[in-house]
């Protein structure tokens, strides 16, 4: 999610969107909320009461100082596993839907450019081991730059969670699916956000970089502002039955 539109477009779409799916249990990733980069503990509130259950970060976590002190005491913001251990704030989360039914949400970042503590392939057995004592319903974002490394933990992972979403990149893949061990996998579930620039960002800004090489202060753009995401169907064994893209504009 990117930004003030990108919030604008949750408070607006996520509750409509929630009760006319059905949707029992919604996961954010809010790393780019505030002003395009990391998130505060206001914002946070904020798109918690418009409806998301958990959020999850990403490579620009500790961006805002005033986030630091929120995500020790909160079980719902958390950031990649495999950052610091002492790194406040978890990577692993277990919460309830209104029936009761217990979700977990793990947070990974990629290697690739992002350059966490260690690799999220040498700790996330331990963390689907931790999550499964507590429900079969476990839900990976793996917040990740390449591709292959977001494709080979879905493969991984496939029959061991419900579903591994790959975020980070801003652009929605075109590869929803579930997999044949019953795992819903997407490779980046796309950008809630302005569409009409490059990746959040106004377009001209972002071109003049790329051009010239001149460093220049990003702004977040404004136009064709769209929810976009993933819908996963599941079983009580925690097996996914369906996995399909969700594209909603802002009108």
């Amino acid at each position: 999610m990117n930004g003030q539109p990108g919030r604008a477009a949750v408070e607006a779409l996520l509750p409509p969107l929630r009760e006319e799916r059905g949707i029992d249990f919604c996961v954010l990733n809010g790393e780019n909320s505030a002003d395009g980069l990391g998130i505060t503990p206001k914002i946070a509130d904020k798109l918690l009461a418009a409806g998301a259950d958990v959020i999850t970060l990403g490579n620009h976590t500790w961006r805002r100082k005033e986030i630091v002190p929120y995500l020790s005491g909160t079980n719902r913001v958390i950031r990649p596993a495999n950052y610091a251990k002492n790194a406040p704030g978890r990577g692993l989360t277990v919460m309830p839907t209104a029936d009761g039914t217990k979700v977990a949400v793990i947070n990974l970042l990629g290697s690739l450019y992002l350059e966490p503590m260690v690799s999220a392939f040498e700790i996330v057995d331990d963390l689907v081991e931790e999550a499964l004592r507590e429900t079969p319903i476990v839900i990976v974002d793996f917040h990740g730059e390449a591709t292959s490394e977001k494709v080979a933990m879905s493969r991984w992972l496939d029959g061991k969670v419900t579903g591994v979403f790959g975020t980070h990149t801003h652009v929605q893949t075109n590869d929803a699916r579930v997999q044949p061990g019953g795992t819903a996998a997407i490779t980046d579930a796309g950008m809630t956000g302005p569409h009409d620039s490059v990746i959040g960002v106004v377009a001209d800004l972002a071109i003049d970089r790329m051009r010239t090489g001149i460093p220049v202060r990003f702004a977040t753009a404004e136009g064709d502002v769209r929810l976009e995401g993933v819908l996963v169907e599941c079983d009580g064994s925690g097996r996914a039955t369906a996995c399909e893209p969700v594209r909603v504009a802002l009108s």
